[in-house]
């Protein structure tokens, strides 16, 4: 049995745990509900952020949020050690949250992290690593550079496994002949640009035809078919968003929107290498789209293969067996 916490910010924590529950028996943990298409079992915890002054939530810089005398927070975790002693579970998966790495830790089962891109060498991120049996990265080994602050340890137990999407790996295809497509794409982590912006990057591209998914538009869960319909996708620098459009196989505009840590500043800087079929920009433009579109739509799109290659489930539910197998607990 696995467990499997998943945090409520953005949309790709969930689509990797989803990843991974096609592949074993997971009960997914989270303030989220469960999506439709859950197959296993699932605990739903209370939100341990509603309070109107939280009282020193990082425990001195101990922790990255654990708010004194929260009701929310003290059920949360009397829910995942209530489960924990209910279902024994084998290895408990933290994506992400040094908190709930530390309880399981704590119960005595091992964890595997996962671990976001950007600057995560505070006192808390290395506490968690260090309680963690294995570290695991959703990008693969030749994205260089996606994380500052491990210890040569934590680099040693950290496994590059690849890009993880739900959306079915692609065949990059020939621009379209005579007026062509783009897919603008906002996550549910904020920093999607207004709907006047969005109307003056339209106005720039007479040329071009526009969808909207997320932030002004309409929201979808499954984005795969709208990017592979698009002949250039803009998106900001979320790890599920890349994995997949890395998957879809299109060629990218990639603006970052910030986020603690530098996540996306970080991952947004080893995607300007000029391996991957992408343009970067420090922010989205409303000007000089026409130029930029046709630019990029003539990328080779198969160059995102490394980054996602269809086996990133695969090898992320190996290194949770070997997790189990090694602490002589049933895979």
């Amino acid at each position: 049995m696995i467990g499997y916490y998943v945090h409520h910010v953005g949309t790709g924590h969930l689509n990797r745990a989803r990843a991974v529950a096609e592949q074993a028996s997971v009960t997914g943990l989270s303030t989220l509900g469960p999506p439709d298409d859950w197959p296993g079992d699932w605990v739903q915890l209370d939100r341990d952020d509603l309070g109107a002054t939280p009282a020193d939530p990082t425990a001195g810089g101990s922790l990255h949020w654990a708010p004194r005398g929260d009701e929310g927070l003290r059920r949360r975790m009397a829910a995942i050690s209530a489960w924990i002693a209910r279902a024994r579970p084998d290895v408990l998966v933290s994506d992400v949250s040094v908190e709930v790495a530390l309880l399981a830790r704590l119960h005595g089962v091992p964890v595997v992290s996962v671990v976001m891109p950007g600057d995560r060498g505070d006192r808390a991120h290395r506490t968690g690593y260090a309680a963690s049996s294995a570290l695991v990265a959703a990008w693969p080994p030749e994205a260089s550079d996606m994380v500052r602050g491990l210890t040569a340890v934590d680099r040693g137990r950290l496994h590059q496994v690849g890009g993880l999407s739900r959306v079915p790996v692609g065949v990059a295809r020939a621009a379209t002949v005579g007026r062509r497509s783009a897919l603008l794409l906002s996550g549910r982590g904020g920093g999607h640009p207004s709907r006047e912006h969005v109307e003056r990057i339209m106005a720039d591209t007479p040329d071009w035809s526009w969808q909207v998914l997320g932030g002004t538009g309409e929201w979808s869960d499954d984005p795969g078919a709208a990017m592979q319909s698009a002949d250039v996708v803009v998106l900001q620098a979320g790890q599920g968003a890349v994995a997949d459009v890395a998957a879809a196989r299109r060629p990218a505009v990639v603006v970052p929107s910030a986020r603690p840590f530098d996540e996306q500043a970080t991952t947004a800087a080893v995607l300007a290498g000029p391996e991957w079929p992408c343009r970067v920009l420090p922010h989205l433009p409303t000007s000089g789209w026409s130029e930029l579109l046709a630019e990029t739509a003539a990328l080779d799109a198969d160059r995102w293969h490394p980054w996602h290659d269809g086996r990133a489930a695969d090898r992320f539910v190996a290194v949770i067996a070997s997790v189990a197998l090694s602490a002589g607990i049933r895979s």
